[in-house]
């Protein structure tokens, strides 16, 4: 390719808000071009790397036994209607009418489609296992989009989704997807990734991990042990909480007196207690309004929303007064007891129940229960048609220097990593709710058992230049480099350049070595400048002064080596065993 032919305009000021060095790289190199917040167009350069990303996505797709299909963008409402989540998903998803005033939505995700499609094309057992991927452009309404490609509204993403007919078939799947996303990362160039536990979210489902880079930069909090490398998403990441047990001689519930307490510190101070013998509430509702959340940890840790989500099965949102009224919950002086279960929910952390001997507000002001017990005072008083009410569960924030929840005396330390993949046992939500069964081998009907398998197409790009770049632009490993070698070609005007330049240009051509020539009539200061903003591994200068010596000068991107001159004559083939062994640096057998 010749680059005064090919569209990559370089800028050399950095844009004024583009925070992380992959968007700064990859707005000056021409990679990519803004139209509005979360939505980019990508230029050849950048369609060439994520080209390259899905070319080797296909073939690990492929090699599961993938089948490629594609789905369309939009849906109809009644589509999402019949899993509920044209209500439930939130603000993320896009609705609109069409000509004909039929609600539509463009897709964030495509369980409902995909399901759509399996309920009339699988019919049998003999069909499965099966699984379905596609690449394809995903829209969410994102309301804080940031990072360049990191986090968009509009965005193209590697998802496939298995049907099984039984769990333990799903399971030897699933781990059979895990090992072909590690596969996949590290053929793509990734060094510093990891697996984790996360959260599955409304997705539903059981299990599911992400595989998240590793940076500094990155939005996602993770929490790691470094004795066991036990490793999770701060959604999920769990750990040991020493509580007070009070089995024996539980002391009778009594309500006091508790003055100008609204807050855990203030309460602590006023009865003299530790603040771990305290149920702390934090509110918060559904996205309608009509139903408080009512969540109690322990009065020294705070909770994590997304796990509160999760087990009530629906997205929420911070409490309104109104909200918070109906529910019959009192600011600063909220407990269980008392509360309107008509129209709320209540939810315990885990480690609440092992203490019987708790402070928690009465719903009242200026007054907390003493001695409270969740389990006797409260559930066993509930009535039986309210307990589904109630959700008991792990809802707390893990933070640095808890103890790991797997292995004895190690603690977790905080890491920040960029989600680049998420694999998801989704069970059969979708499949009962969109009555897709077939038949098994008594011809009786079932259910087919789901996985989902993400990978974010051109998320994974600025993910790959965050943990590696230079000062001066990105440093690509070559098999998502948007060219293998860069010809850089000085005082081109000469003769004996020109000719040396093109000979070398069509021989590796011919060689099927994936080259751009700068062929334009700048300045080596520019063309420098250029070069190292778009990254490519091996870099071949050739000017006068090379030209002397029969000899181009060869560069590595990476720095790995100094400069070294290469006759002409050998140049083609030199290059071609360079590459060849670089990208054997990243064949996974």
């Amino acid at each position: 390719m010749r680059l005064s032919k090919f569209l990559a305009k370089t800028i050399r000021d950095i844009p004024k808000d583009a925070e992380l060095p992959s968007h700064r790289f990859m707005l000056r190199g021409g990679f990519m071009k803004q139209f509005s917040a979360g939505i980019y167009a990508l230029l050849p350069l950048g369609m060439r790397s994520v080209s390259k990303i899905e070319k080797l996505c296909r073939e690990e797709m492929n090699r599961r036994d993938g089948l490629e299909i594609k789905m369309p963008c939009t849906a109809t409402k009644e589509l999402w209607d019949e899993t509920g989540r044209y209500d439930t998903f939130g603000k993320d998803m896009m609705k609109f009418k069409d000509r004909h005033e039929k609600p539509m939505v463009l897709n964030p995700t495509h369980e409902e489609p995909v399901v759509g499609i399996a309920r009339t094309e699988i019919t049998s057992y003999k069909q499965l296992p099966m699984m379905l991927y596609q690449i394809q452009t995903k829209f969410r309404d994102e309301p804080r989009p940031r990072g360049g490609l990191i986090r968009l509204r509009e965005f193209s993403m590697k998802d496939g989704y298995s049907f099984h007919t039984s769990e333990e078939d799903l399971k030897k799947y699933y781990d059979e997807m895990h090992q072909s996303y590690m596969r996949f990362f590290k053929r793509c160039g990734c060094k510093n990734f990891v697996s984790v536990m996360s959260d599955n979210g409304l997705f539903g489902g059981r299990y599911s991990h992400e595989f998240q880079m590793i940076s500094p930069n990155g939005e996602d909090k993770l929490l790691l042990c470094e004795s066991c490398r036990y490793c999770a998403n701060a959604e999920v990441a769990q750990s040991k909480f020493e509580s007070k047990v009070h089995i024996k001689s539980k002391k009778q519930l009594s309500k006091v007196l508790t003055p100008n307490t609204k807050t855990i510190q203030d309460l602590c101070l006023y009865l003299k207690v530790d603040e771990k013998d305290t149920a702390k509430a934090v509110l918060f509702q559904n996205l309608k309004g009509d139903t408080l959340v009512a969540v109690f940890v322990r009065g020294d840790r705070e909770v994590m929303d997304k796990k509160v989500r999760t087990l009530v099965g629906f997205e929420i949102i911070p409490a309104t007064a109104e909200t918070i009224a109906k529910g019959g919950a009192v600011p600063g002086f909220t407990g269980p007891k008392g509360l309107n279960l008509k129209t709320c929910y209540v939810v315990i952390d885990e480690c609440l129940m092992q203490n019987h001997e708790l402070i928690t507000g009465a719903n009242e002001v200026d007054a907390h229960y003493t001695h409270f017990s969740m389990e006797e005072d409260f559930i066993q008083e509930t009535p039986a048609h309210f307990k589904n009410q109630i959700k008991i569960g792990d809802v707390t924030l893990v933070k640095s220097g808890d103890n790991c929840p797997h292995c004895t005396g190690g603690t977790l330390k905080e890491i920040r990593g960029i989600e680049i993949g998420n694999i998801f046992h989704l069970g059969t939500k979708y499949s009962k709710s969109m009555d897709c069964s077939y038949l098994d081998f008594q011809g009786k009907k079932q259910f087919p058992i789901m996985g989902c398998y993400g990978i974010g197409m051109t998320r994974l790009l600025p993910a790959i230049i965050e943990e590696s770049y230079d000062e001066r632009g990105p440093i690509f490993p070559i098999p998502v480099a948007p060219f293998e070698v860069h010809l850089c070609v000085f005082n081109r005007k000469e003769k004996n350049v020109f000719e040396a330049s093109e000979a070398i240009y069509q021989e590796l051509k011919l060689k099927n070595i994936d080259v751009l020539i700068d062929d334009r009539d700048e300045k080596p200061g520019s063309q420098f400048a250029d070069a190292d903003l778009f990254g490519i591994p091996f870099r071949i200068l050739i000017s006068p002064k090379t030209l002397q010596e029969n000899s181009v000068e060869l560069k590595y991107r990476d720095g790995r080596e100094d400069a070294q001159l290469i006759s002409l004559t050998e140049i083609v083939d030199f290059l071609q065993n360079k590459v060849t062994l670089e990208y054997q640096k990243y064949d996974i057998s």
